[in-house]
């Protein structure tokens, strides 16, 4: 992997955010319900969802 690989990576997650963005709230929303995880928390893990799961997909896309 190149520095270019990651940089393009990089640049194709912030698109992937409107894909993805559904996924951060439904687990968010889940967590908040069955473990009462504050809106501190439930933003945290919105956004980190968010960001992982268009990582993995703007990769995948990269790759295949």
């Amino acid at each position: 992997m190149t520095l270019h690989d990651l940089v393009m990576i990089l640049v194709m997650t912030f698109p992937m955010f409107i894909f993805t963005v559904f996924a951060g709230i439904k687990a968010a929303n889940y967590l908040e319900e069955k473990h009462k995880i504050t809106e501190k928390n439930k933003r945290t893990v919105m956004l980190s969802i968010t960001f992982i799961s268009a990582l993995i997909l703007s990769s995948l896309l990269y790759y295949v």
